[in-house]
C-alpha cells in the first residue's frame, strides 16, 4: 500500500539523493542534487502477483532477482489478484546491473493482477526499462517515464491490461518508446491496450544515438490508439519484427487507431507515417492498406496524452518538460 496524494506524493530514490521530506511538504519535488538523467544507483520496484502469465513455466522467477531468492517467483491462475494499491509514486535513479544483462525495471508487474490500482506513477532515470509488464491483467493510469536506459513501456507473458494517459519522453541512451512482446509458452487469443500517450524522441543532427517509436514482436496481440509521437530521429521506426506478428496486424490481432507522427523538424529519412510504419517479414506488405485513420502526419500536438493529470505532482512538469506536450 504506498498511497502518496498530488501534494505529497511517495518517492523512491537513492540515498545519495538529497531530497528531504520538509522540500517535499513545501511542494518542491526535484532532487537538489542528482540530475534526472543519473541511473542505476539501486534497484528498482518490483511487484510480483498470482495472475496468468504465458511463460515456459508457472510461477516462474522475476528477471532481476537470483535464482536462489524464492521470493521471486511469480504468476498464477487468479486474473482478480490484488497486490495492493500504487498511486502518486516517484521512482527515481533505479535500474542497479546486478549481473551481465540482468538489470532491474524502475517498475516491474510480474503476474499481477486486476484488483490491484497502479496509477499515477512517475518514474525517472532508470538504468534498464521504465515499467514492464510480465503477464498479469493490471490496468496502469495516468504514467510518465523520463530518461530511461532501454525501452519506456515494455510488455511481455501476455500482458492483458489496459495503460491510459501515458507519457514517453526519451534521452540520449533510450531505446523504443514502446517495445511490445507476447507470450513465451503457448499463445493464448488475448491483448492488451495502450491508448492516450504521448512520446518525444531524443533527436540529435548525429542519428547514431537517439532510439525508436515502437517494436512489435513474438506474435504479440494489442490493441493500440490514439498515441502522438514527436521529437524522433530521421531512421527511427514503428516495426512488425517477425512473420508472426505481421499475420497478427493483418488478422485483426494487432489493431492501431489514430497514431499521429509529428516530423516537422526533419527533412529527410522518415517523414511520413506510411515510411515511419515498417513490416519486417518475409511478406513485408501489412501496412499496405494504411489509412489516415490507422496513422498520419501532423504539425502540432494531436490526440495523446492529458498532460494535465502530471502537472504539479512531478518532477516533469516543475521541471517544465512537459511543455512542448
Amino acid at each position: 500500500m504506498a498511497q502518496g496524494t498530488a501534494s505529497e506524493p511517495i518517492i523512491f530514490t537513492s540515498v545519495a539523493d538529497e531530497i528531504t521530506t520538509d522540500q517535499v511538504a513545501s511542494g518542491d519535488f526535484k532532487s537538489p542534487n542528482l540530475d534526472a538523467t543519473v541511473n542505476g544507483l539501486w534497484g528498482g520496484i518490483l511487484i510480483l502477483g498470482n495472475a496468468p502469465i504465458s511463460a515456459s513455466a508457472s510461477p516462474t522467477q522475476i528477471e532481476g532477482i537470483p535464482t536462489s531468492d524464492q521470493n521471486g517467483l511469480y504468476g498464477g491462475s487468479d486474473v482478480a489478484d490484488n497486490s495492493g494499491v500504487i498511486s502518486y509514486v516517484s521512482i527515481r535513479h533505479g535500474g542497479t546491473n546486478i549481473g551481465d544483462g540482468n538489470e532491474i525495471n524502475g517498475l516491474t508487474l510480474g503476474g499481477v493482477g486486476n484488483g490491484t490500482t497502479i496509477e499515477n506513477i512517475e518514474i525517472i532515470g532508470n538504468q534498464d526499462d521504465g515499467i514492464e509488464f510480465f503477464g498479469g491483467s493490471v490496468d496502469v493510469t495516468n504514467l510518465i517515464i523520463l530518461n530511461v536506459g532501454d525501452d519506456a513501456v515494455d510488455t511481455d507473458q501476455e500482458w492483458t491490461g489496459t495503460l491510459d494517459n501515458f507519457i514517453v519522453i526519451q534521452g540520449s541512451e533510450s531505446d523504443h518508446a514502446l517495445e511490445l512482446d507476447g507470450g513465451e509458452g503457448s499463445i493464448n487469443d488475448v491483448k492488451f491496450t495502450l491508448k492516450n500517450g504521448s512520446c518525444k524522441g531524443w533527436y540529435s543532427t548525429d542519428d547514431s544515438i537517439g532510439g525508436e517509436y515502437a517494436d512489435l514482436r513474438s506474435k504479440v496481440q494489442c490493441e493500440i490508439e490514439s498515441i502522438y509521437f514527436f521529437n524522433f530521429g530521421i531512421n527511427s521506426d514503428f516495426e512488425l519484427d517477425n512473420d508472426g506478428v505481421s499475420d497478427n496486424y493483418k488478422n485483426g490481432k494487432v489493431t492501431i487507431s489514430a497514431l499521429k507522427f509529428n516530423t516537422s523538424h526533419l527533412t529527410s529519412g522518415n517523414l511520413t507515417a506510411a515510411s515511419i510504419l515498417t513490416d519486417k517479414s518475409t511478406a513485408g506488405d501489412a501496412f499496405n492498406s494504411l489509412t489516415s485513420t490507422k496513422a498520419d502526419n501532423v504539425s502540432t500536438a494531436t490526440g495523446g496524452a492529458t498532460k494535465a493529470s502530471f502537472s504539479n505532482w512531478t518532477w516533469s512538469s516543475q521541471a517544465n518538460l512537459l511543455n512542448d506536450f
